[in-house]
């Protein structure tokens, strides 16, 4: 696995592409996942925690071309930020042109939620997957996409996101596992599943489809978001 790349900071002289939360509710396997493939794909990022993102303006966030939510709890991010600062992210990506990618619960947190959501898709919220009501909270689960044929990918509690954008990958009985779309003049992705997910997390787990592949695909989601290139949809 490469190294990761040491982040850039934020009182640097230079503004990264990319803004990666790590703040309060987000799980720390989950901020170093996301590193590891932003290190992967030589992209230039920089960390922000709860009170460094409370502490942004809208002129500072749109400064960056992505933000980047990754797995954790979306209650808790919400409830840790003030609603000036979703406020801030919102109008940065609907009026400015800042990308968002939602990971997980940084998918829950990127629809509405009476939990200080930012709202990007207009009022639509989302529900968890059911993975068929089997009760399992962890798992393989198989993403179909147009063009990528299915992908076991690693699924924690994540959405399903019936309801808005273009549905780039499907969950087994279709409901929505990976969207994509436009909220005003920002590029958003959300992802219900953990395509970053390191060897580490599968424990226990079976896996048709290599680590390495679903990293690859990782990046494909991060760089889509980047450079607001559109996925092979349904």
């Amino acid at each position: 696995m490469p190294a990761k790349a040491a982040a850039v900071p934020l009182n640097s002289s230079t503004t990264a592409s990319i803004l990666l939360f790590n703040g309060t509710g987000t799980c720390a396997s989950c901020v170093s996942a996301v590193e590891t493939i932003l290190g992967a794909n030589n992209l230039s990022y920089s960390t922000a925690n709860s009170s460094q993102l409370n502490g942004m303006s809208e002129t500072t966030l749109k400064g960056y071309k992505l933000l980047i939510v990754p797995g954790g709890n979306s209650i808790t991010i919400g409830n840790n930020l003030k609603s000036s600062t979703t406020t801030n992210i919102h109008n940065a990506v609907i009026n400015d042109g800042l990308h968002y990618l939602g990971i997980c619960a940084g998918g829950f947190f990127g629809g509405y939620s009476t939990y200080n959501g930012l709202n990007l898709t207009s009022g639509v919220w989302f529900n968890v997957y059911n993975n068929y009501g089997n009760g399992i909270k962890k798992t393989a689960v198989e993403i179909s996409s147009p063009n990528s044929g299915k992908l076991d990918q690693y699924w924690q509690d994540g959405p399903q996101f019936s309801g808005w954008g273009s549905i780039v990958g499907k969950y087994p009985d279709s409901t929505p596992a990976i969207v994509e779309g436009s909220s005003g003049k920002g590029w958003v992705i959300l992802s219900g599943v953990h395509a970053e997910a390191p060897a580490s997390w599968r424990t226990g787990m079976t896996f048709t489809t290599s680590v390495a592949v679903d990293n690859a695909y990782a990046g494909t989601l991060i760089l889509a978001a980047l450079n607001r290139t559109s996925l092979p949809h349904y």
